[in-house]
């Protein structure tokens, strides 16, 4: 896929490069949805990672300390708390029109993927500001937008301050 192509042109070689489908077939199954082919893709290349000191993704292998579905999980059950699904679009689950959480940044804001609405279309990418009740919708795929994240443009979460140089990448513990 392009998206994976042109994040390891950005981020650098990926070393995790996980195979077994195993673990996404039981995350999918639990949500009752299939994620993204290019959310996959790259999650299974570089596994559970910070980008930039800033920017988690976590892989839903279960022998991983950072896992996925344990993520999803327990954002869902904190989005679904009356004070919180306020400062979001739409509720969170794995409904069509739904929010389904992803990914976090140390800087406060949560990255969610929008469930489509029919299965023709396309996931779209809400990022959340923890410290604002703003958010905002990216009318671009989770590759796109990871993409944009690590050129630097102002995708809500934003690297130019911390990756001057170029974008970079650490296993987490």
């Amino acid at each position: 896929m392009a998206a994976l192509a042109e994040t390891e042109a950005l981020l650098g070689e990926p070393r995790f490069n996980w195979s077994d489908p195993a673990p996404w077939m039981d995350l999918e199954q639990e949500f009752g949805i299939e994620f993204p082919a290019d959310f996959r893709e790259i999650v299974d290349a570089y596994g559970s990672i910070e980008i930039n000191g800033q920017l988690y993704l976590n892989h839903p292998a279960g022998h991983l300390l950072h896992s996925l579905g344990e993520q999803i999980r327990g954002d869902l059950e904190f989005w679904r708390e009356e004070d919180m699904a306020e400062f979001l679009p739409s509720p969170v689950g794995a409904n069509p029109g739904e929010l389904m959480p992803v990914a976090t940044a140390t800087t406060g804001e949560a990255v969610f993927l929008r469930v489509p609405d029919d299965p023709s279309s396309a996931w779209r990418v809400v990022v959340q500001e923890f410290d604002s009740p703003a958010w905002t919708l990216y009318v671009m795929t989770f590759g796109e937008w990871l993409v944009a994240y690590l050129r630097g443009e102002d995708v809500t979460v934003c690297s130019r301050n911390r990756a001057p140089d170029r974008p970079f990448y650490e296993f987490l513990p």
